[in-house]
């Protein structure tokens, strides 16, 4: 028995043994990415996502779409992005509390805040502005932290909910200072900055972008910021471990991570493209004008980084005792 091998034959062959490897290497982007925002349209993180899948577009050659996927705390659009294709297609803008402090705060969490992402860049930070109502003769953090030992609870701090990085923040300072506070929170921060303002709530851990016009108009009096180092729109504030706390650290941070198992060719060129867009003047100067500091960390850096935040804010959680009801 003889076997007949036809040059249409061979030609067949070879197109396969070419064709098999070339459609497992599409190359990406192959259609828009989705950019996932966890939060309501309008905020801070949704109006991050919108100038950075602005800025991204073009370069990649198609659409960057933002999708708001709220709920939850951020965990909705978290728990979406986690679970989807690795293909570089599905990105989430994670924020401090989905991505870190909802680890320890959820006991039935549907994913891992480590493991069930590939990180890509932390792109923002700022800290925290501890704030007072102007009524109340507090003028410095000493007197703050005197005030609260004075009054066991009388001393209370809106945020913009339960579980959020104001809410831990504060439960972080009363951990440090020795103090009891009392937790007001709030849907969101206007109507706890507009309570915070009129007096109902005495103090605030309250971001930059949403305090800094009213103390500029001297509506609510600024204590300390809880950065490393003082805020360059607020010289005058003392840091929270110059005003008597060594040590103390507590900042918000937003960044892009992509679904786990993403390639590692996929989020090589997602990373170069997120710190391209960063170091845009026009976007490195809105963001600095809005109180942030402006990144385009490593992703393995901002790999160990999540890790690190977790492992802090469990323990504030743990040693703070705090729970959600």
């Amino acid at each position: 028995m003889s076997l007949r091998v036809t040059r249409r034959t061979l030609g067949m062959g070879a197109l396969g043994l070419v064709s098999a490897p070339a459609a497992r290497a599409q190359p990406w982007p192959s259609k828009p990415v989705r950019l996932v925002v966890p939060f309501p349209p309008g905020g801070s993180t949704d109006v991050l996502a919108r100038r950075l899948a602005e800025r991204m577009s073009p370069s990649l050659g198609q659409t960057v779409l933002v999708e708001n996927r709220p709920g939850a705390g951020g965990t909705t659009g978290a728990d979406y992005v986690s679970k989807s294709a690795p293909d570089g297609h599905t990105l989430l803008m994670g924020v401090t509390g989905s991505n870190a402090i909802a680890a320890s705060l959820f006991p039935n969490l549907p994913y891992d805040p480590v493991a069930g992402f590939s990180p890509v860049s932390r792109v923002v930070s700022a800290p925290l502005v501890v704030a007072v109502n102007p009524g109340l003769p507090i003028r410095g953090l000493a007197g703050y932290i005197a005030a609260a030992k004075a009054e066991r609870g009388a001393i209370t701090y809106a945020t913009p909910g339960n579980g959020t990085s104001m809410h831990l923040t504060g439960v972080m300072f009363a951990l440090a200072a020795g103090v009891e506070l009392t937790h007001v929170p709030y849907r969101g921060s206007a109507q706890a900055t507009t309570d915070l303002i009129s007096g109902l709530v005495k103090s605030a851990f309250a971001d930059v972008l949403v305090i800094l016009p009213h103390l500029r108009a001297g509506s609510v009096r600024g204590l300390a910021v809880t950065g490393t180092e003082r805020h360059p729109l607020l010289p005058e504030l003392p840091t929270v471990a110059e005003a008597g706390l060594p040590g103390f650290l507590a900042e918000s941070w937003q960044g892009v991570f992509a679904p786990p198992g993403t390639p590692p060719a996929i989020l090589a060129r997602l990373h170069a493209e997120v710190a391209k867009a960063m170091r845009a003047p026009e976007i490195r100067e809105a963001f600095a004008e809005q109180g942030f500091r402006v990144e385009a960390t490593e992703p393995a850096d901002f790999a160990a980084f999540v890790k690190a935040e977790v492992a802090k804010w469990g323990d504030v959680v743990k040693r703070g005792g705090v729970r959600l009801d």
